[in-house]
């Protein structure tokens, strides 16, 4: 590992995944200059094939610039494919605590990108939430998964989104059944202790801004902060 990478400030420098074999640094940088200034990006290459690994780091001038190209370049799609943005710093302390909600009757117009703009306004989102697809077509199969950093954000995401209109559909939003379980549910209490013993854990910040530059106001209405898009007022 080079010293300008032991030396750049991890705060202020985004983890950029899932990224297009065809990406290069170029447009990365490009890409990364909206949101603010760039004062470095590194991704790490094959040493055999010189091609990138689908990930890299881009360091930005401030914190405030790094946690601005989190709200608005997350979930972005280049070469078709929702790039994943969040804090270098959290990479590795993001854990699946088993706080995994499934959400159905999603229409067809309904992305990755608006499964997270719509979600993370409850809470830290660990991972990329997906849309179930056809593997031939490409088209939504109408549901799909987001998994939280805390069952209290998943908890207050049931209470607000279960049942509200998403691209003019009523959507359901419960806890996921457990991979190999006999119709067990994530949300137990017994994976809510260990969540809540689990002294290497710690929160990520709900995304609470939606339309709003560094330094500018949140968006939404008047009294609502952080209303994510698309969902009426309760």
């Amino acid at each position: 590992m080079s010293a300008a990478i032991e030396q750049r400030n991890q705060e202020a420098t985004c983890y950029c995944g899932n990224l297009d074999e065809q990406v290069e640094e170029e447009l990365l940088w490009e890409l990364m200059l909206q949101a603010g200034p760039v004062v470095s990006l590194h991704m790490p290459k094959d040493k055999v094939t010189a091609s990138h690994q689908g990930y890299g780091f881009c360091e930005f001038r401030s914190e405030e610039d790094a946690d601005y190209a989190i709200k608005v370049m997350n979930m972005v799609k280049l070469y078709g494919k929702p790039i994943r943005v969040n804090k270098a710093s959290q990479d590795k302390k993001t854990l699946d605590i088993g706080a995994n909600l499934f959400i159905g009757n999603l229409d067809p117009e309904v992305d990755e990108k608006l499964l997270y703009d719509t979600f993370s306004a409850f809470g830290g989102i660990t991972n990329t939430p997906k849309v179930m697809r056809d593997q031939d077509t490409g088209i939504s199969k109408g549901y799909g998964f987001a998994a939280f950093d805390s069952f209290e954000a998943a908890d207050l995401a049931i209470e607000c989104m279960n049942g509200q209109y998403l691209c003019n559909r009523s959507i359901q939003v419960q806890y996921a059944f457990k991979k190999d379980s006999q119709g067990e549910r994530h949300g137990s209490q017994a994976e809510r202790m260990l969540a809540a013993n689990n002294p290497n854990f710690g929160g990520l910040k709900p995304h609470t801004m939606f339309a709003a530059g560094p330094g500018g106001a949140p968006g939404g209405q008047p009294g609502m902060p952080g209303m994510p898009p698309g969902m009426p007022p309760g």
